[in-house]
C-alpha cells in the first residue's frame, strides 16, 4: 500500500496504545478515590485532579486514534479486500471502548459530586474491562480469525 499507509497505521497504533494506557490507569485512580477516608480532603482533591487531567488527555488520545483509524479505513480503503467479519467485530470493540471512556467520565463526575456509592472492589473489576477490550482488539487485528 505504500509508505503513507504505513505511517498512518503506525500513528494509529501509537494513539490506540496511548489511549488505552489512560483507560488502564483512570479506573485505578477510581480504586484509590473509593478508598480515601472522608477526612482526607487533600488526598481526594489530588486524586480528582489527576483523574480529571488523565480523562481529558485520554479523550484527546481517543480522538487521534479514531481519526487515524478512520483515515486507514476510508483513505486507504482498508475495508476492501478483507473478509469483513474481523473488521466488523473490531468496530464493535471500538464502540465498546468509546462507551467505556464515557462511562469513566460519568464515574469521574460522581466522584467530583461526592456521589460515589461503589466499592474499591467494584472498581478493581471495572478496571479489567479495558484490558479485556485491548487484548481482544489486538488479537482480532493480528490473527484475523474470521
Amino acid at each position: 500500500m505504500g509508505a503513507g499507509y504505513l505511517w498512518v497505521k503506525a500513528f494509529h497504533i501509537v494513539f490506540v496504545a496511548s489511549w488505552f494506557a489512560g483507560l488502564f490507569y483512570l479506573p485505578r485512580i477510581f480504586v484509590n478515590l473509593a478508598g480515601v477516608a472522608a477526612a482526607s480532603h487533600a488526598e481526594r482533591e489530588r486524586l480528582l485532579l489527576m483523574a480529571t487531567r488523565l480523562y481529558r488527555f485520554a479523550n484527546l488520545l481517543m480522538l487521534f486514534a479514531l481519526a487515524f483509524g478512520f483515515w486507514l479505513w476510508w483513505g486507504f480503503d482498508v475495508w476492501r479486500g478483507f473478509e469483513h467479519g474481523w473488521l466488523d467485530v473490531k468496530l464493535v470493540l471500538v464502540a465498546l471502548a468509546i462507551g467505556y471512556q464515557h462511562a469513566c467520565g460519568a464515574i469521574l463526575k460522581r466522584f467530583v459530586r461526592m456521589a460515589n456509592r461503589r466499592s474499591e472492589g467494584w472498581y478493581r473489576v471495572f478496571n479489567e474491562v479495558a484490558i479485556v477490550l485491548f487484548v481482544a482488539t489486538v488479537v482480532l487485528v493480528v490473527i484475523k480469525p474470521f
